[in-house]
């Protein structure tokens, strides 16, 4: 089969022919339909991970398929089925295993992390528990595996501080701040909305999914604009996807009184302490999302609740894809089409 591998630490993908894997007890071998194209493949390809792989390696962890064979002991998996697979593989015993918190276990298990991941015409999938049913095409439904999951799952984490009239911001309206926004107007209708990027074109795409306020950080402070909007008291939450200095002081500075701050970005900032202690901010960190999780995501997208913004892309586009990663020039979730 033909996947693309990285070689070398900050050096250009290349397309190997490899062998195809043949599934053995609970494995599944599926056909992928499409792999979505996230940052952290490429801050893997760059090096900048705690957890390496070995090399050459098979990077994608955003995958949805097909079933194209299974093993002898595979149960309730039809070949031909479509599936989104959930990357957060763990065979560990801790307690998040067991619970099916793959997103809180060694990532050192996860595919296109540490083991070969979708950006192949095939993936071997550990066990068919990792599949979830889809009933949509699976280009399309590629980014739900963590461009949908991820912020569904901090979103959660900020549900209980939004009552109505309460005022929400995100930080960062790319693959996964497309998805946060839906996600807000549809689990806290009678919030207000805050969408904060430096691109005018994503934040006419966050006006476009409902938001009620958009700030360009790239010609305005949007502490001052948030500040101004809120009479000073400062917003009841903020999501940062970006992860740099700037976004988290920015999230800890217009956050208001018992307010959470959610940070999923990992752009390697540092937050500094703030002594707001007064204000009983409640500042936590979101990882990726479990199993449970992304069924509920699928089942969202199924419905026409949330949806994907693709830029469908071949094998040979995978070097120049990254590169326009690397300067922020991709719209919505690019996703490999083998």
């Amino acid at each position: 089969m033909r996947a693309i591998q990285l070689m070398a630490y900050g050096r250009p993908l290349e397309i190997r022919e490899v062998p195809t894997p043949t599934p053995r007890g609970e494995e599944v071998l599926v056909r992928v339909g499409g792999a979505g194209i996230c940052h952290t493949d490429l801050h893997i390809a760059e090096g900048k991970i705690a957890t390496l792989p070995t090399l050459p390696f098979t990077l994608g962890h955003e995958v949805a398929g097909y079933v194209e064979r299974v093993g002898e002991s595979v149960k309730g998996v039809s070949v031909g089925e479509r599936v989104v697979v959930y990357g957060a593989w763990s065979e560990r015993t801790d307690r998040h295993s067991i619970r099916g918190e793959g997103n809180l276990s060694d990532p050192s298990g996860w595919m296109g992390v540490g083991r070969p991941g979708g950006y192949a015409e095939f993936v071997l999938v550990p066990s068919y528990r990792y599949l979830v049913p889809l009933n949509a095409d699976p280009v399309e439904a590629a980014p739900l595996a963590d461009a949908g999951l991820t912020p569904y799952r901090a979103i959660k984490k900020m549900l209980s501080y939004l009552f109505p009239g309460t005022i929400a911001v995100v930080l960062g309206i790319g693959g996964l701040g497309s998805f946060a926004l839906q996600y807000l107007r549809l689990f806290a209708p009678y919030s207000k909305l805050v969408a904060v990027d430096v691109k005018e074109s994503r934040l006419r795409q966050a006006r476009d999914l409902g938001a009620d306020l958009t700030v360009d950080a790239s010609v305005e402070d949007p502490v001052e604009a948030v500040m101004d909007l809120t009479g000073r008291e400062g917003v009841n939450g903020v999501l940062d996807l970006v992860g740099t200095d700037s976004t988290m002081d920015q999230a800890l500075r217009m956050a208001g009184r018992e307010s959470i701050v959610v940070i999923v970005g990992q752009a390697g900032g540092t937050m500094k302490y703030s002594p707001r202690v007064a204000s009983e901010i409640a500042v936590t960190f979101s990882s990726w999302g479990t199993l449970t999780e992304l069924t509920e995501v699928v089942k969202l997208a199924e419905m026409g609740l949330v949806r994907s913004r693709i830029q469908r892309i071949s094998f040979e586009e995978i070097n120049d894809t990254f590169n326009k990663l690397r300067d922020g020039g991709v719209e919505g979730r690019a996703v490999l089409v083998p």
